[in-house]
């Protein structure tokens, strides 16, 4: 299954996700993301707690959805936003029709009081989605029954 993961400026939250889902996925989901005004860097304490946490950080960048837009990008079977914003963004329309869902989380960049904690609450916010829905058998679910479930996760505030 193929995930794309949207924020705005693909630096830090999308990131995060992005790289949860293909550590703790198993191969059961191949995991990308993108921005619609791509900051161009991976926030530098989005990259901290990613080490922290010990997952691979070199195949991250910041990077435009039109990157996913092309005829040669892989098909995607779901979009996530994750921008506390995103979900009033127009997106592209996706080849293939794929599911949506938002799991808007606050943008922890605009948080200057602490911003390795508010990456840290992120991270954990974003994690617990990710395992609720790794915990699925998605797989054998159909499209409404997944639709379902990625709406509801993304409306939870689950916290691990």
């Amino acid at each position: 299954m193929n995930v794309l993961i949207l924020c705005t400026g693909n630096s830090a939250r999308s990131i995060l996700l992005e790289s949860i889902f293909n550590a703790l996925g198993n191969g059961r989901i191949a995991a990308f993301s993108a921005g619609s005004q791509p900051t161009g860097r991976v926030h530098p304490a989005a990259l901290a707690v990613l080490k922290k946490k010990r997952l691979p950080t070199k195949v991250l960048r910041s990077k435009s959805w039109d990157a996913f837009a092309e005829p040669s990008s892989p098909i995607m079977d779901t979009v996530i936003t994750v921008c506390g914003n995103a979900r009033n963004e127009i997106c592209p329309i996706w080849p293939g029709a794929p599911l949506k869902a938002h799991w808007g989380v606050e943008d922890p960049v605009a948080l200057t009081k602490s911003p390795v904690a508010a990456f840290e609450v992120a991270y954990a916010m974003l994690e617990a989605r990710a395992k609720a829905w790794l915990s699925l058998d998605f797989e054998r679910l159909d499209q409404i029954e997944r639709q379902y479930h990625l709406t509801r996760i993304g409306e939870s505030s689950l916290v691990m």
